[in-house]
């Protein structure tokens, strides 16, 4: 007797019908690219010399150095030490072939600032960060501010200048009449270079408890046992102190 063999299932025999049409498709189109896109030296060798072909229009912070001394030494340890020149004043490259009769832009306007200072909640804590339409409304930037080290006039005295964000979450919240001083502590050099001194938070369960604990004499802030709830952590790891009744 003749073993028969078991039947094939119609569906994998479509399946792989389409699979061999993939197949025989794939190796026609690669068969016809030409090889400057499937040689990859080639594929180099194309695109530097793309590149190479490019007018080249930035000149390099530098070489700006070599004329505008008191300048570059002023931006190289000022708050804009990390700016190219040319990130203010754009490509330089013909200016220093010929200085005189090309001059480099100077934005003295009131919106080109404002692309990297204007108020953005994306950007980090501590980054100087201003109103354009309240903060000295009408005036150039550079009224107030020396461009290469656009230090402040005056240090800022509020938290609001920088911490902006978390003043809107806090004045519509339980701790809405508390200073920031209350539980943080700001050295001056803060106020100045943030990034340089960090403020102080609370580090003991006990802080918070100062209000907070059902042992407390302050009235009016919810009481819990300080013992009992989760002890193991500090207050505002599960509760974010600027909003308290809203969990992290």
């Amino acid at each position: 007797m003749k073993r028969l063999l078991p039947k094939i299932p119609e569906q994998i025999v479509r399946l792989s019908i389409v699979f061999i049409l993939l197949i025989g498709a794939f190796s026609w189109i690669w068969l016809i690219l030409p090889p400057s896109f499937k040689e990859r030296k080639l594929q180099w060798a194309a695109a530097t010399e793309r590149e190479q072909s490019r007018e080249v229009k930035y000149a390099g912070a530098t070489i700006c150095g070599a004329c505008h001394v008191s300048e570059y030494n002023l931006k190289k340890t000022g708050y804009h030490q990390s700016l190219s020149c040319e990130t203010c004043h754009g490509p330089a490259k013909a200016h220093t072939r010929n200085p005189v009769a090309v001059k480099p832009e100077i934005p003295q306007g009131r919106n080109f600032c404002p692309l990297c200072h204007a108020y953005d909640p994306s950007r980090p804590m501590g980054f100087p960060q201003i109103n354009p339409v309240a903060h000295n409304p009408m005036k150039p930037c550079i009224t107030c501010h020396n461009p290469h080290d656009p230090k402040p006039p005056q240090t800022p005295q509020s938290c609001t200048a920088c911490h902006q964000s978390i003043m809107r979450a806090k004045a519509v919240s339980p701790h809405a009449l508390l200073e920031c001083t209350t539980c943080h502590t700001a050295p001056e050099a803060h106020r100045v270079d943030p990034l340089s001194a960090q403020v102080t938070k609370p580090s003991t369960r006990e802080f918070c408890g100062q209000c907070h604990s059902k042992d407390s004499k302050v009235p009016g802030p919810p009481k819990i046992n300080l013992a009992s709830h989760h002890e193991k952590y500090l207050c505002w790891q599960c509760h974010y102190p600027h909003m308290p009744a809203v969990y992290r």
